[in-house]
């Protein structure tokens, strides 16, 4: 294997794993922030106990974020030196603010809210808390500008062989940014929705417990609501790659033949090595142009009519997609059914139900891991979209026996996190909430006014 195969699977490798973290913090921070405040609102302690509860497996989840994270940074210098040369001024800028700004604004106040729960007052505790929602919803939006940049370069210039930035305000305001993040924060939403819904199921078959009926239902909530806007928001998105990346849409449908009005074809079997579909059948009239061009009428580019060394590959793309769309509707259904049972005055007792939701915990992970594939792998071959190819972009004198020596090292590290984080999670969401409040937090602090 070459220097830029072992690059791309060791950054696609460290990206990937780093993910199954961030979404579970930008949607757990809310359900938790949400449930002190009922806590700070109401004075209910059953709230305080939730916020405990699952504070306390947000907070393994965000320790493995970060750690995580920290590798990513480091393969710019070291495995992509040439697109950060290239790149650097443009690129480096939001990931600048990412560090100095959100990311100490996420640990400056994760510390009042771990630290300060018998030493601040309940709203200022409580203020901690959204902060800290600020904070990572914050982190994760420059981090999105950033890689939408590289999706659709805006607000920049080639001068001297570097990109340099001449508009903030249009590189802020890169709609594909902002249709990326909301897609991935509400697909965070879902994932917290179906980790609440999920661990609570777990303890609602083995007991009938008041904890885990209102975490369920806060969670059944919350996730139908974000599954919905999910939906809504890739649907825009759908159409923003298709004004911007008809090559990355054309791979997403396997989509071989330009036409006006387009067909929608709901069974396809592709077959790249002829240019068409091996199958394809079962068409909604005119419906691929409404997905891409939101008119009956509009004309969708096939991947004939781009040329051949500027297509991202067809199957991994588009079987990421389908199966990501599968799941999406999925979650928008175990959502209507979450809230429809758990209003039910016997809900505990429809023990198969309960299995399903243990069963789809993992599910929200898969589809944002399909995600990140159709968005990177699609936008292949080029690193900054029809600017920078990838292969152009890989560090000079990095050897392969380097770059194998650090895959593997990595490899064994994330696994040791990985097993880390499964042990600590499982092991703690099993034993459930801590029935002594007094070990929760102090006697003085239950009785101190709001």
């Amino acid at each position: 294997m070459s220097t830029l195969e072992l690059s791309r699977m060791q950054f696609g490798m460290t990206t990937m794993f780093h993910f199954i973290f961030v979404p579970l913090i930008l949607g757990l921070s809310v359900l938790v922030a949400v449930m002190e405040t009922q806590y700070v609102r109401t004075g209910n302690r059953l709230y305080l106990k939730m916020t405990k509860f699952w504070g306390r497996l947000f907070l393994i989840n965000f320790a493995l974020g970060v750690v995580t994270g920290l590798f990513l940074e480091f393969q710019f210098g070291m495995n992509w030196s040439r697109f950060s040369g290239f790149a650097g001024d443009v690129f480096g800028a939001p990931l600048a603010i990412e560090s100095l700004v959100t990311f100490f604004l996420e640990s400056s106040f994760i510390g009042v809210w771990v630290l300060g729960w018998n030493r601040v007052s309940r709203r200022t505790h409580l203020f901690a808390a959204w902060m800290l929602v600020l904070g990572a919803n914050l982190s994760a939006l420059w981090i999105l500008l950033a890689n939408a940049w590289m999706q659709h370069p805006v607000g920049m210039q080639i001068s001297q062989g570097r990109v340099r930035m001449v508009d903030f305000l249009a590189f802020f305001t890169n709609p594909y940014s902002w249709l990326k993040f909301l897609h991935t924060m509400f697909a965070g939403f879902v994932v917290a929705a179906f980790f609440v819904t999920g661990i609570s199921a777990y303890h609602l078959l083995k007991r009938h417990s008041e904890f885990f009926i209102r975490s369920f239902k806060m969670a059944a909530i919350f996730g139908l609501i974000s599954s919905f806007m999910v939906f809504l928001v890739g649907d825009e998105h759908a159409y923003e790659v298709a004004q911007t990346q008809p090559a990355k849409l054309a791979a997403m449908e396997s989509y071989w033949d330009t036409r006006q009005p387009a067909d929608y074809n709901l069974l396809v079997i592709p077959w790249p090595g002829h240019n068409n579909n091996l199958i394809q059948t079962l068409s909604l009239p005119w419906g691929e142009s409404l997905l891409a061009t939101h008119s009956f009428g509009g004309k969708v580019t096939g991947m004939n009519d781009i040329p051949a060394d500027e297509r991202p590959p067809v199957i991994p793309v588009f079987i990421s997609f389908r199966l990501m769309v599968g799941l999406g509707l999925l979650f928008m259904l175990l959502g209507l059914a979450a809230v429809y049972f758990v209003r039910k005055p016997r809900f505990v007792r429809r023990r198969w139900f309960l299995w399903v939701m243990l069963a789809a915990l993992p599910l929200p992970y898969v589809a944002c891991e399909l995600g990140w594939v159709v968005a990177e792998v699609g936008r292949q071959p080029w690193i900054v979209y029809h600017v920078l190819r990838t292969a152009a972009g890989v560090s000079a004198n990095v050897s392969v026996s380097q770059v194998l020596a650090s895959l593997i090292g990595l490899g064994l590290v994330y696994a040791a996190l990985a097993s880390t984080d499964v042990y600590l999670l499982i092991k703690l969401a099993r034993e459930g909430p801590d029935e002594d409040l007094a070990r929760i937090i102090s006697p003085e602090m239950l009785r101190r006014p709001r």
